[in-house]
């Protein structure tokens, strides 16, 4: 066989290099058209294609935004924000569906004949109703909660009506950030000192209590140094609202309940096909060493089952995540809402559209690219 680059481009091109070439002559004349017709259309209205308007003052409110957006702010601010909203939507989500998710499929298996019913019932429920139609259910069921006067209150502190979710928040808006400094410097804290006791372990061991004193008290003192009070303002009835506190919007409930309600069923399957997958050979032999039911399966069946449940999860996320640009349906100012706005304003459309894409494109990217490292890990320790 002939080597080197001609060899290489005709391996490439295959034994039909040219009908090959001439399909790819002709989808080049295509683009070219639609490029062409389309820059002369935009020139016709008067467009300047680019992203140049990215730069101009939006002029229009964003009901709900995580950071201080105004109109007359740029356009790719109120861009920021709507893909902000779209990520806090998409990661509590996640969070959330994977916890229910997985207590579902736990339950499915369960000897209950009940308990396994209603948790048949629910899936098959969820899996056979359009998602939109989900969650004009849950935004009507927001929309239609008591006035605040007359505020369910299912917990101390935690107040529901037609105005929101009201919950218990910091009464100094910055300690909310110095919290979060605080676990995230916990968690890799602890994360390292579980690592390092592990591999001292083989060497004699390091004290499990120094490893948590110092996971935990650095992060204390962090908190303790910022000087920010720490207090928490618990919402009261004021007049016809609340103050006080914080408040999640109906539209963010409606959303967030109706994905999470929506992806946890798909999950519930996943987990219980993952736990199915483990031999039952694994059961008898955990209970032949006097292992209990919730011991079998943290340290025997899910280690194994993770396998087979790690690859579909991702795709559960990544739905998860896509699925969120619903929420325009229910008034919630995600990505989609804003860019929508955004083209409606400017005539953009083209570049809007390709910023959407980009976007969505990235952090579905980043999502696929964690869980493909978390299941590298995991074929690391031999669980696959």
């Amino acid at each position: 066989m002939r080597s080197g680059p001609i060899a290489a481009v005709t391996l490439w091109w295959g034994g039909r290099s040219a009908l090959q070439a001439t399909i790819l002559a002709l989808v080049l004349f295509g683009g070219f058209l639609l490029v062409s017709n389309t820059l002369a259309n935009m020139e016709r209205f008067g467009i300047t294609p680019g992203f140049a308007f990215l730069e101009h003052p939006a002029g229009f409110e964003i009901g709900e935004a995580p950071i201080d957006y105004r109109p007359q702010d740029s356009y790719a601010l109120a861009l920021l924000a709507g893909l902000l909203n779209t990520v806090k939507v998409a990661a509590v989500g996640c969070l959330a569906a994977t916890v229910l998710g997985v207590l579902l499929g736990v339950a499915r298996l369960s000897g209950n004949a009940l308990l396994s019913g209603l948790v048949q019932g629910y899936v098959e429920l969820i899996r056979s109703t359009p998602l939109l139609l989900q969650l004009f259910f849950w935004s009507a069921t927001f929309q239609a909660l008591p006035a605040p006067r007359q505020a369910l209150n299912p917990l101390p502190g935690v107040f529901l009506c037609n105005r929101g979710i009201q919950l218990p928040a910091f009464a100094d808006g910055r300690a909310a950030g110095w919290v979060l400094a605080a676990a995230v410097l916990g968690t890799v804290l602890a994360l390292a000192g579980t690592a390092l006791h592990r591999r001292a372990g083989r060497r004699g061991g390091l004290p499990g209590m120094t490893v948590a004193a110092v996971a935990c008290g650095l992060p204390v003192s962090l908190l303790l140094a910022s000087g920010v009070p720490l207090r928490i303002e618990v919402p009261e009835l004021s007049g016809f609202n609340f103050s006080g506190g914080t408040t999640v919007s109906p539209e963010f409930s409606a959303l967030l309940v109706g994905l999470v309600v929506n992806a946890a069923a798909m999950i519930a399957e996943i987990v219980r096909s993952g736990l199915q997958a483990v031999p039952a050979g694994q059961w008898e032999a955990a209970r032949a060493l006097g292992l209990t039911r919730g011991r079998t399966m943290r340290l025997v069946v899910l280690p194994q089952a993770m396998r087979v449940i790690v690859p579909l999860l991702t795709s559960s996320y990544l739905n998860l995540t896509k699925n969120s640009s619903l929420a325009v349906a229910i008034g919630f100012p995600d990505l989609v809402s804003v860019i929508n706005t955004s083209a409606n304003q400017t005539g953009q459309v083209l570049e809007t559209m390709a910023i959407m894409m980009g976007a969505y494109l990235t952090v579905n990217l980043a999502v696929s690219a964690a869980m493909n490292l978390y299941n590298h890990r995991l074929a690391i320790r031999g669980w696959r």
